[in-house]
């Protein structure tokens, strides 16, 4: 009798459960999609633990945004925040904002935000390439 233990069934299964997380990973991370305006600004460490709050191209159709995945309706998102318990403990939130919306869109829903308890509002916009830098804006 052989007195030491298989391990080969259970290498089995994990090779099995790592080939199903990297399949699954890619398509549990999108998102909504949105246009960020370009900037030079630093790197956020982890968006995982971050609260993010998105204002997607169509706001000012359907006045609704996105914290994280879920979709609020303008009119409910004081509620929300005030009930955001990250929120209230950190008073930090980042938010993502189409480029092509106006800016009184932006700043209404981040005076919203800082009713809510927000101290500190971030907004994430897409790096500059090189190019981008040595090209001036246009009008």
């Amino acid at each position: 009798m052989v007195s030491e233990i298989n391990v080969t069934p259970l290498v089995d299964v994990m090779l099995v459960l790592l080939i199903i997380f990297m399949v699954a990973a890619p398509i549990a991370t999108t998102g909504v999609p949105v246009a960020l305006p370009k900037g030079e600004t630093q790197t956020i460490e982890s968006e995982e633990s971050k609260l993010i709050l998105t204002i997607p191209a169509t706001f000012a159709q359907d006045s609704a945004v996105y914290l994280g995945k879920n979709r609020i309706p303008f009119a409910e998102l004081e509620t929300k925040l005030k009930t955001n318990d990250k929120l209230q403990t950190e008073r930090e939130m980042y938010i993502h904002a189409d480029g092509q919306l106006r800016y009184q869109d932006v700043v209404t829903v981040m005076a919203v935000a800082s009713k809510a308890g927000a101290e500190k509002l971030g907004l994430i916009t897409d790096p500059l390439s090189s190019r981008e830098e040595a090209a001036p804006a246009k009008p």
